[in-house]
């Protein structure tokens, strides 16, 4: 269907934060929006929409700003507080170069869906009189925690031995977000996810990367304050809905992955045998905690997938690839979905990134949770606790999860009776997953009503 508005079809532009685990979500939501007739049009970097590799059937157009660093972005700051400000200051400058452009043309703008990052666009959003969205890439129990340290209703880090918040569950500190528990991390990245609400009661739309299903009371408090809406699982439609023929793969990737050598090797392997390990495209690994997920790997004597980053592979035991070869591969990086699906997975031990997490949700795969940092502690606890689809690795008081600890979730996912419930809870939340995005589920009638009301305005 073909949605009009003032004899042309409605534009948006989509802006991210430059990230691979921000631009994924939003461009699937792009998708969804083009396939419902609406105009989209990815704003990215200037520096990133250098780096990216395109998948051919990708449509979405380009358009880029700048970040005040085009040749380097966020490595090329004195530090991460220079480099948001910079952002901030220039992308904002750019992006009302690129609205007055495409506004002296045929592709005028009718709205800036933008990244909860980068609260500045809605600004430049308002000076042209444009819908204004902004898109969430985080749970919506990660959102509720910001929102509640913005409004300054909780002390960071907390003193509380257990914090009790609207719509989540009874949480100790270690279960917060990392910026929030342990405050002189990040603290320019602290400003930055809790800034996410500086202006959001000026937008026009608020819009979550989670379905209505997976945390229905929190999505319930939050909506009392804001025209707040779910449109996930933001994965490509082929791995859920199926309604989008061509949407086999996200679109946009930092990495090239080893596909025939992961699905080949996968191939070999009985249904259910492999362990899938990645930490994602940001989390980086101490040389110690390498050592003792290697080693946990090894003695749970499970075949094994393990992504380790080209960057990452020196801190791997000496010969370790060389004397697990008859158990495990080791690859650079992976078509994660096509590993997902892949019959021969068994669990995913992973950092509990969001879109991982939701990826793992949405296909049915059982989690042992081993968080690094920022939301990946939130998540883990409803991994574990909340929706009961994982195990929480537990980590010693040096913050290492051990070698025994990871032996011991991953047998007890893989062969014991715990696991039985788990991968039992999986296949439910992984139909769950496929009903939010099917025709007339609680995400597809959001975007539904959004286009709507867009193409109407």
């Amino acid at each position: 269907m073909e949605k009009e508005r003032n004899g042309h079809s409605a534009l948006c532009l989509v802006l991210s934060y430059p990230t691979q685990g921000h631009i994924n979500p939003i461009l699937e939501f792009s998708k969804r929006l083009e396939h419902k007739g609406i105009k989209v049009t990815l704003v990215t970097t200037r520096f990133m929409s250098k780096t990216y590799h395109k998948d051919a059937s990708n449509s979405i157009a380009l358009e880029t700003i700048s970040d005040g660093y085009d040749e380097g972005r966020i490595g090329h700051a004195e530090s991460i507080q220079a480099y948001l400000e910079r952002f901030c200051r220039v992308g904002s400058q750019t992006l009302t170069d690129l609205l007055e452009k495409l506004s002296s043309s045929s592709n005028s703008v009718d709205c800036i869906v933008y990244d909860a990052f980068l609260p500045w666009a809605l600004d430049v959003a308002k000076k042209f009189g444009l819908v204004g969205a902004v898109f969430f890439t985080q749970s919506c129990a990660v959102d509720n925690v910001y929102y509640h340290v913005h409004k300054g209703l909780l002390k960071s880090p907390p003193s509380e031995p257990q914090i009790l918040l609207p719509g989540l569950p009874p949480l100790q500190p270690q279960d917060m977000p990392s910026f929030i528990y342990d405050l002189e991390s990040y603290p320019a990245f602290f400003d930055m996810v809790v800034s996410q609400f500086s202006n959001v009661d000026k937008a026009d739309w608020v819009i979550c990367n989670t379905f209505y299903e997976l945390e229905p009371e929190v999505v319930d408090w939050m909506a009392k304050m804001w025209p707040l809406r779910t449109v996930g699982p933001t994965i490509p439609s082929m791995f859920l809905d199926k309604r989008l023929e061509d949407d086999k793969d996200y679109g946009f990737s930092i990495f090239k992955p080893n596909s025939d050598a992961c699905m080949k090797w996968l191939n070999d392997h009985p249904k259910g045998s492999v362990v899938y390990v990645s930490f994602g495209s940001l989390a980086s690994l101490d040389v110690e905690q390498m050592e003792e997920l290697a080693w946990g790997l090894r003695k749970s004597n499970s075949f094994f997938l393990w992504v380790v980053r080209a960057f990452e592979e020196a801190k791997l035991p000496k010969n370790f690839v060389e004397e697990t070869s008859d158990k495990g591969l080791v690859v650079h990086w992976c078509p994660q979905l096509e590993v997902l699906t892949h019959e021969a997975i068994g669990c995913f031990v992973t950092h509990c990134g969001w879109n991982s997490t939701l990826e793992a949700l949405s296909l049915g795969v059982p989690m042992v949770a081993v968080p690094q940092w920022t939301d990946q502690t939130t998540n883990a606890k409803y991994i574990m606790d909340v929706w009961k689809m994982g195990l929480k690795a537990p980590a010693d008081e040096k913050g290492f999860v051990r070698r025994e600890a990871v032996e011991r979730c991953i047998r007890e996912i893989m062969e014991g009776e715990k696991g039985k419930e788990i991968k039992k809870n999986a296949l439910k939340w992984k139909t769950l997953a496929k009903e939010a995005v099917d025709q007339g589920g609680s995400s597809d009638k959001n975007i539904e009503e959004f286009v709507t009301k867009l193409a109407h305005s």
